[in-house]
């Protein structure tokens, strides 16, 4: 049986809306590491854990290059310590992260390392780490007793991040398709839930989904800017942001990512697309798809969404999961 989660970007309103989620009976909330967007997610995870009992609490994703495999070791053994149980933590090579200050997503041997690293600090052994040895000294009482066995789960979806995930990680969230085999293997998905005879460009549906289907413009800029004239009114977007000085248009692009369209690029963007980029329909349609996800070998979705009423959403996808 699918579990049930919800993500929330760290910001002013975090902890309220983990509170809600608590009360609507989601099994998790999860926060993106996304420093250049709003607060600290390991602050704000601590927050979460002191204001609420029973939901789990998930990083996702995290990226290595952010910190210090010990300083991030520390993080995790300091949430377990304040939630026992109730943490995991997911690692991703970092689209939003990297991209929005200029830089490739990392190589999958960086993430290997980084990952390794991380479970065996927590497990309490003396590990190598930029030509020294280090491990973790907490005196008794301080952190939790080694080993802290909190899973740690890699994003990816592509078939050699997958392949990396069943190596060193305890389960995926997959960024698409399912996939079969993994013990967890959650799946992220955005977009809104329709009213009955809502359509997609009614002026609610339009403001929680133009920031989604953005990001397809945004992935393609970042990964090959010519390729975005193949999307609707690509010409134009791109044109738009060619208008920005080169060295940075990248912040041009990433700045309100994935929460509005104030970049001044994202009012072009074609909503025409908007069903087949995110999670998108009426309650039976958004119900029948979460059943073929579970077909495919999916153990939970995290639901997100965009724009300010996310309180709304929130209570939407409960119905749709039934809690």
């Amino acid at each position: 049986m699918l579990t049930y989660s919800f993500r929330l970007p760290p910001g002013p309103n975090t902890v309220a809306y983990a509170m809600a989620a608590e009360q609507l009976g989601y099994e998790r909330v999860w926060c993106p590491e996304v420093p250049a967007f709003g607060h600290d997610i390991w602050i704000t995870l601590a927050r979460i854990a002191e204001q609420t009992s029973r939901i789990g609490i998930g990083a996702a994703v995290l990226i290595p290059s952010y910190r210090h495999p010990m300083a991030q070791a520390s993080a995790i053994a300091t949430i377990e310590a304040l939630a026992p149980g109730r943490l995991w933590a997911g690692f991703g090579t970092g689209f939003t992260g990297r991209y929005a200050m200029g830089l490739p997503a990392l190589s999958l041997a960086s993430m290997r390392q980084h990952i390794v690293q991380v479970r065996s600090l927590l497990r309490g052994e003396v590990v190598e780490i930029d030509g020294g040895m280090a491990q973790i000294l907490a005196s008794a009482d301080w952190l939790p007793d080694r080993p802290i066995n909190v899973p740690l789960l890699m994003a990816s979806q592509g078939p050699k991040g997958r392949e990396l995930a069943r190596e060193v990680a305890d389960g995926l969230i997959a960024l698409g398709a399912p996939a079969a085999g993994f013990d967890r293997c959650l799946v992220s998905l955005n977009g809104t839930v329709l009213d009955e005879g809502e359509e997609v460009t009614s002026n609610r549906a339009r403001a929680a989904l133009a920031p989604l289907v953005a990001l397809a413009y945004h992935f393609r800029y970042s990964s090959d800017p010519e390729s975005v004239k193949a999307l609707p009114n690509g010409e134009a977007w791109l044109a738009s942001v060619e208008n920005v000085p080169e060295p940075i248009r990248h912040l041009s692009v990433h700045r309100g990512h994935n929460l509005d369209i104030s970049n001044d690029h994202d009012h072009l963007v074609d909503m025409s697309m908007a069903r087949q980029l995110t999670f998108t329909g009426t309650r039976d349609e958004l119900r029948a798809r979460l059943d073929k996800l579970e077909e495919a070998g999916a153990t939970g979705v995290i639901f997100g969404s965009s724009g300010s009423d996310v309180e709304r959403e929130m209570h939407a996808y409960a119905e749709v999961a039934g809690l």
